[in-house]
């Protein structure tokens, strides 16, 4: 297939279809207590609807991913993102909290379709710097998310959380508009697979005996971990640690979630010279020796004024990570790159989940777990990345025949 590059308006969707995860958790989060009080529930009840959101996600995304390599991009995620709307409208209609739950649960399976095709049309489209310009672009969307979201939720906040669902099921009206207008169908019948479960198990066990993607999808992996350990640990670190207010702490988070998008932008302007893997190495050195910068920082008691630029530029860097090592990622399987980009957002999700409560472990007044979960993923990164020491950045060159069945 014809490599044709990512238009603008197909990458527009494909950024709003990649926010899909904060623009679902984040909106809601200022009306957890008035979601409670109204379906008669306690915090853990609210809670439960975010957790069965997040489950819905990564075990979406293995589902969807291999099926859209069996039938094609454009059905799957046509099909998934309708079915995202009706689960935010009856969302919005919910009696109780355990049907609000079920159905958080089918809203976040049907919306991963959104990330991990949108993956995979990114790969369809593009190879090389190329793709991991698109990558780093998307990488970018999605860090504005996070702060546009609780934004809206705010504001939506007086007229209640049924609202807040109904502005989602509007957001997915729109997905769904966007992708049936813009987004093409990149998968050719010639390069699908027809075998089943079969094939599937075939190519995910072939993505793991390829130390390549092994090593970049975990280089992905444990740089999203890392960047989790900072918004989990950050509204404590700022506040209770460093003094600042609780409007300070938003000014810091917009502000570092800024830069986390100006990299992306630059990033992808530097890779007309410089190489997605040179990107990659320069991303994680940049992680690691600022996260033990601020590790030392904050073990030694130092004040805001000097921690917080550290951060920020901490912060920015991840974008380089997450960015190239995608398009890395899923370069090594051309042969299913909707089971490559499933398995990746799965793993992205599993570590972003394990390592939240982590953070936490030392309780509400120290940075020091924090720090020293940034330096740990950042190692671990790095030497995931080792592994792909002496293969081609991206993976075969062509696209091999898919799995049959």
């Amino acid at each position: 297939m014809t490599r044709t590059g990512v238009s603008g308006p197909l990458l527009v969707v494909l950024g709003l279809l990649s926010a899909v995860a904060p623009l679902a958790t984040d909106m809601y989060l200022p009306v957890f207590t008035d979601l409670a009080a109204d379906l008669g529930t306690g915090a853990a009840g609210v809670q439960l609807t975010l957790t069965a959101f997040l489950t819905g996600l990564a075990l979406g995304q293995l589902v969807i991913g291999p099926l859209s390599d069996r039938f094609g991009r454009r059905g799957p995620i046509l099909l998934a993102t309708a079915a995202a709307l009706v689960a935010c409208v009856l969302c919005a209609l919910a009696p109780d909290i355990r049907t609000l739950v079920a159905l958080r649960f089918v809203h976040g399976f049907a919306g991963s379709a959104g990330i991990v095709i949108g993956r995979a049309v990114a790969a369809d489209l593009t190879t090389g710097r190329a793709a991991a310009r698109i990558f780093s672009l998307l990488a970018s969307v999605v860090g504005v998310a996070p702060v546009v979201a609780p934004l809206i939720g705010g504001a939506l906040s007086p007229a209640g959380w049924r609202v807040e669902f109904w502005v989602m099921a509007g957001i997915s009206a729109v997905m769904l508009l966007g992708s049936a207008l813009v987004v093409p169908e990149t998968l050719p019948p010639g390069r699908r697979h027809a075998g089943g479960l079969a094939a599937t198990g075939r190519n995910v066990r072939r993505l793991f005996a390829d130390r390549g993607y092994v090593g970049y999808v975990f280089s992905f992996a444990f740089g999203f971990a890392g960047l989790m350990g900072y918004i989990s640990a950050s509204p404590f670190v700022v506040q209770n640690v460093l003094g600042l207010s609780t409007p300070a702490y938003t000014v810091t988070f917009a502000a570092n979630a800024l830069g986390m998008t100006l990299t992306g932008l630059v990033g992808a302007r530097l890779l007309r010279r410089f190489s997605p893997e040179g990107l990659l190495r320069a991303g994680q050195g940049a992680v690691l020796g600022l996260s033990a910068v601020l590790l030392v920082m904050l073990g030694a008691g130092l004040g805001a004024v000097v921690v917080l630029p550290v951060l920020f530029v901490l912060v920015s860097s991840f974008t380089l990570i997450m960015g190239n090592a995608a398009a890395l990622t899923v370069g090594r399987a051309p042969y299913a790159t909707g089971t490559a980009a499933a398995v990746m957002g799965a793993l992205q999700f599993a570590l972003g989940a394990l390592v939240s409560p982590l953070v936490g472990l030392g309780g509400e007044d120290t940075g020091l777990p924090m720090g020293v979960t940034l330096v740990v993923s950042a190692l671990l990164g790095i030497g995931a990345r080792l592994l792909t020491r002496g293969l081609p950045e991206t993976g075969l060159a062509t696209a091999e025949a898919p799995a049959r069945g």
